[in-house]
């Protein structure tokens, strides 16, 4: 299943008509979700056939599935689903595409249960237009209750509809942020609501100040708000908080969790701010930690005594060190989790340990919780390496633009950022690098993958081909990378020598090469031999890069060396900027080929022996009505 459908899963896609079944079968194959058709569509294959009502038959898969997708009456799809409503943070994304395949609607779920993105991917998929209802997609603004999705962050309390509200009408808005990241900030539209701080405390003048009519807190801190307070608020904690734990064998689940919910209470710290729990290597398999981290879904970090020892706690006991062979566990451990990416630093103790026991209950609890400078996401990152085609929309791939729009972060050069604008969605983090800094731009991409982010990296035409793709996988098997994680997944896209070709005709029909004339990663010394080869082994020949403002010369060699083995009658199309608004065309020959300027956004297509000119067209014949294209000569012209 391609890794861009994931979140959603499980979907079930629901049809009636078969009309409607015709429509959702593709889009089911392609998303992985379950077709569910009546028994008077029996018939349709790879369907699964619900009996008795349809009403019935969804209240059955309800709490099941993330998302639902109906190809049905909009009103009917809301009779439906009216009785099984809960809250938003609960229900699954409800979807409605028409019989005609014409509009994707968001209906139901569109922030938490991500009924938007899943709308405009399935848009994308069918040519659809998505139909988006909410606000905040209107102002080009994450969601409030979904900004820190991305990074991991947990919703605390608050008046989360008030303070949404409150965007919706483009009011001010006060973020307190006091951990986690903030690329988020980095990336919001011109105009927003939101201001950071304590703007009417740092304000040089009246003018300045602002009176927030909401505020927002994220932070690790477990904040009680006013009930008398007319200011609505809402609270984000990033999982900063690792939690050390040391404990006699067989201490019970409960125990650590009442140690934990203590700890965490009486220091005003969020239990939803913490990242996981650190031990000592040999407790790994001890029964109460195991099952706290798996009912929480919290990971368990452990390290050997040796590892332990080498930190400076504030706290050593030598009867833990006689016992275990270091003289701390909780606070050693907590203090190393914490120190997330290698950060060289040893993470600060927000909470020395504290020793509990409980009457009645065996074992006793060792716990200490260290802070980290970058959050804990709970996600495998995943590497999208698209290639976006020549430059319109409609020459890329639906699941290359599908891919687009559902990364958390999309990086590339400024210029192919630009071409695909349409299929970035509010709350994306978007990084534009200039031309030249492609390994930082793969590094970058990688960097923000292993945190646990989505990541599309954008290369014009095909990404594997003189593209990103090649760049960053290179970098991930330099970095040790094991093949999984981060994920990757290659979108492929029409590269430039294609593009290029379907403007002028058919010149690619037999056997053909593309050779870059761009020097900096090749030496022209190699790039001279493979000139020599394509034009002795009369290859169709693509030059991509053919010259830039510092490199002039090379084009010109290139075509002395095929005026060797070529006629220089030989057809040549020039190609500037295929498909997009400032196309250039220029069909001429090789003895001709420099009076036409070429720059690096041109294609030089070289045709064989065979090639000809036909009204306006360059075809290269394959030998279907008789003709040997392979029999050409191969000597060079007299």
């Amino acid at each position: 299943m391609p890794l861009v459908w994931r979140e959603f899963q499980p979907i079930a896609a629901i049809a009636t008509t078969p009309n409607a079944a015709q429509r959702l079968q593709l889009l089911s194959q392609t998303t992985g979700a379950t077709l569910w058709v009546p028994e008077s569509l029996s018939a349709i294959e790879q369907a699964q056939v619900y009996t008795g009502s349809l009403k019935a038959h969804v209240a059955q898969l309800w709490h099941h599935h993330r998302a639902f997708v109906f190809c049905l009456a909009t009103g009917a799809v809301v009779r439906l689903i009216a009785p099984l409503l809960e809250h938003k943070s609960l229900d699954p994304a409800v979807v409605v595409v028409d019989e005609k395949g014409q509009f994707v609607i968001s209906l139901c779920s569109g922030h938490q249960g991500k009924a938007d993105q899943l709308a405009k991917a399935i848009a994308l998929q069918l040519g659809a237009t998505p139909v988006l209802t909410g606000a905040s997609s209107a102002l080009g603004l994450p969601g409030v209750d979904t900004l820190g999705v991305p990074f991991g962050w947990q919703r605390g309390e608050g008046d989360w509809t008030a303070v949404s509200a409150t965007v919706a009408r483009g009011e001010a808005v006060q973020v307190i942020q006091e951990v986690g990241s903030t690329l988020w900030q980095e990336h919001l539209p011109q105009g927003h609501p939101f201001h950071f701080g304590f703007p009417e405390y740092t304000a040089t003048n009246r003018e300045e100040a602002i009176s927030p009519k909401a505020r927002i807190w994220i932070s690790a801190t477990q904040r009680q708000f006013s009930p008398e307070s007319d200011l609505p608020k809402v609270q984000w904690h990033p999982r900063v908080l690792w939690v050390g734990i040391g404990c006699e064998r067989g201490t019970s689940k409960q125990l650590i969790e009442t140690a934990i919910q203590q700890t965490c209470r009486s220091h005003h710290l969020a239990e939803g701010a913490i990242a996981g729990l650190a031990t000592i290597d040999i407790k790994a398999d001890e029964v109460g930690l195991v099952e706290l981290c798996r009912d929480r879904n919290l990971p368990l970090r452990t390290f050997p005594a040796e590892v332990l020892r080498s930190v400076n706690v504030p706290n050593p006991s030598a009867v833990v060190e006689k016992e275990v062979g270091t003289p701390s566990v909780a606070e050693a451990a907590a203090q190393l989790a914490a120190n997330s990416f290698g950060a060289q630093d040893v993470a600060p103790l927000q909470v020395k340990k504290q020793i509990f026991k409980a009457e009645g209950q065996p074992g006793a609890v060792t716990v200490a919780i260290a802070q980290s400078e970058q959050e804990y996401t709970g996600r495998t990152g995943q590497l999208f390496l698209i290639g976006t085609g020549p430059g319109q929309l409609e020459q890329m791939t639906p699941a290359a633009q599908t891919a687009v729009s559902q990364a958390d972060v999309v990086i590339g050069y400024s210029l192919y950022i630009d071409l695909i604008a349409p299929l970035l969605r509010p709350g994306q983090i978007v990084e534009a690098l200039p031309i030249t800094q492609e390994r930082q731009r793969a590094e970058r991409a990688i960097e923000i993958a292993q945190w646990g982010l989505v990541v599309a990296v954008v290369s014009s035409g095909d990404c594997g081909i003189y593209g990103m793709a090649g760049l960053v996988l290179e970098e991930l098997r330099a970095g040790g990378w094991d093949g999984k994680t981060p994920g990757v997944q290659v979108f492929p896209g029409i590269t430039a020598l294609q593009a290029a070709a379907s403007r002028v005709g058919a010149p690619l029909m037999h056997d053909f090469c593309a050779i870059s004339l761009s020097d900096l990663l090749t030496p022209w010394e190699v790039i001279e031999k493979r000139l020599t080869a394509a034009a002795q082994a009369d290859f169709i020949t693509a030059l991509y890069n053919p010259r830039s403002q510092t490199r002039t010369q090379q084009i010109a060699t290139a075509r002395d060396i095929f005026l060797k083995y070529r006629d220089p009658m030989t057809p040549v199309a020039i190609v500037r900027a295929a498909y997009r608004q400032d196309e250039q065309i220029t069909l001429t020959t090789l003895e001709k080929l420099l009076e036409t300027p070429v720059d690096m956004l041109t294609t030089v297509l070289i045709g064989n022996q065979s090639t000809r000119t036909y009204e306006d067209w360059m075809i290269t014949p394959r030998g279907y009505l008789g003709f040997d294209a392979d029999a050409t000569r191969l000597n060079p012209p007299s």
